[in-house]
C-alpha cells in the first residue's frame, strides 16, 4: 500500500553548495529516520525505524519529477542534480533503487544524501550503486560521541555501519563523498585523527566535507563549531587525505531558489526540508510577484514558524502532530 498522494514530493530547485542547482525529492514520510541528530534542521525524529518500507509508487515519483523537470526547462531553468534529500533517511525507501533507475532516463544525474546508517544492509548498498552521486555521513568513530550527536536507533551498530560504508565505496563507480558535521560543546579529542584515518583507508573517496550547522537545529544548545575546532579538523583531514580532497561546508548557499507552480505550495515544499533565511524568502516572493502578506498568512495559519539562529531570521515548516497525522502521511 502506497501513500495516497505525492503532494510535497518534489521541491526546488534549491541552491546546493555541493550540487549546484538541485531538484529535491522528498521520498520519505515526515521525520521518518534511523537517526535523530541533535543538529537536524527539520526537527526531531518522530518515527524512528530501521525497517525499509514502500512509501510511494515509483512510477508516480518518476512522473512527478519528470513534470517538474519539463516545467523548469520550459522556463530556461537549470537543474544539475535530481537529489534524494528528504526530511528523513532516503534509504528507508524500499523502492529507492527502482526510483533511481526510472529517473536516470530523464538524463540528469541522480544524487542521494544519506546518513549511511543502513549501509550494512546489502539491498541498501545495491540501491545506492545505481546513483551517480552519494554523500555518506561520518560524524564520529567514537561510540559515545556517535550516540550523543546522531542519537541512532537502538538496533544500529556503528561498527556495522563503518564496514558497510567501506564495502559500498569499494563497489561504487560514481562520485562518492563524506560529510562530517561539527558542533559546539563537544570534546572531540583525537576524533578528527581517527575519522580522517578511516576516510583515508577507504578504497576511494572523491571528497571529504567538513560542515557546521548553518540553519536552525533541533536542539537549542547547538551552535556552529568554533573556528579553532573547524581548523583542527581541516588540518587533520588534509594530512590524511590531501588538502585537495577536503572542503569546508560552513558558508551560506545563497538565495537562488526556484518558483514553480503554486507559490505557496512551492514555498512550503522547500522549507519542509530546507528552512530559508528571511532574505531568501523575500527574494523568492519577489520572483513570484507576491508580497510579504503571503508569509504573514502562512504564519497565522500556523503552517510555518519564524526562527532565529546565529543572528539571522529563518522560516521553517511547523511540524505536524504525529498523533494526528495529515492527509497524505507527510507534514505538509
Amino acid at each position: 500500500m502506497f501513500l495516497a498522494c505525492t503532494s510535497g514530493l518534489i521541491f526546488g530547485p534549491v541552491p546546493s553548495r555541493r550540487l549546484g542547482r538541485s531538484l529535491g525529492i522528498n521520498n520519505i514520510p515526515a521525520k521518518t529516520c534511523s537517526y535523530s541528530c541533535v543538529y537536524c534542521q527539520v526537527g526531531r525524529t518522530t518515527n524512528m525505524t530501521v525497517d525499509r518500507q514502500k512509501f510511494f509508487d515509483p512510477n508516480e515519483v518518476f512522473k512527478a519529477v519528470r513534470r517538474r523537470v519539463e516545467a523548469i526547462k520550459s522556463e530556461n531553468g537549470r537543474i544539475d542534480y535530481l537529489t534524494f534529500v528528504p526530511d528523513g533517511e532516503p534509504t528507508l525507501d524500499l523502492n529507492l533503487g527502482e526510483e533511481i533507475s526510472l529517473l536516470k532516463s530523464i538524463g540528469t544525474p541522480v544524487a542521494v544524501i544519506t546518513n549511511a546508517s543502513l549501509t550494512y544492509n546489502d539491498s541498501v548498498r545495491e540501491d545506492l550503486l545505481k546513483a551517480d552521486y552519494v554523500s555518506l555521513k561520518v560524524d564520529a568513530l567514537d561510540e559515545r560521541l556517535w550516540r550523543r550527536i546522531n542519537r541512532p536507533h537502538v538496533d544500529l551498530s556503528l561498527q556495522a555501519i563503518l564496514e558497510g560504508i567501506a564495502k559500498f565505496v569499494e563497489e561504487f563507480k560514481g562520485t562518492v563523498v563524506s560529510e562530517t558535521m561539527l558542533i559546539n560543546e563537544v570534546a572531540y579529542g583525537n576524533e578528527f585523527e581517527r575519522i580522517a584515518g578511516y576516510l583515508a583507508a577507504l578504497k576511494r573517496l572523491d571528497r571529504a566535507y567538513i560542515a557546521s550547522p548553518t540553519r536552525p537545529p533541533t536542539e537549542r544548545w547547538i551552535r556552529p563549531a568554533r573556528e579553532e575546532t573547524v581548523n583542527a579538523a581541516f588540518q587533520r583531514f588534509s594530512e590524511k587525505l590531501g588538502s585537495e580532497r577536503v572542503e569546508l561546508l560552513i558558508g551560506y548557499e545563497g538565495n537562488d531558489f526556484t518558483v514553480s507552480g503554486n507559490v505557496e505550495d512551492s514555498l512550503l515544499n522547500i522549507i519542509a526540508v530546507h528552512p530559508m533565511r528571511k532574505e531568501a524568502v523575500e527574494d523568492f516572493l519577489k520572483k513570484a510577484g507576491m508580497s510579504w502578506q503571503t508569509i504573514e498568512k502562512l504564519l497565522r495559519e500556523e503552517k510555518i514558524v519564524r526562527l532565529e539562529y546565529e543572528g539571522k531570521e529563518y522560516y521553517a515548516m511547523k511540524l505536524a502532530d504525529p498523533l494526528k497525522g495529515d492527509n497524505c502521511g507527510k507534514s505538509r
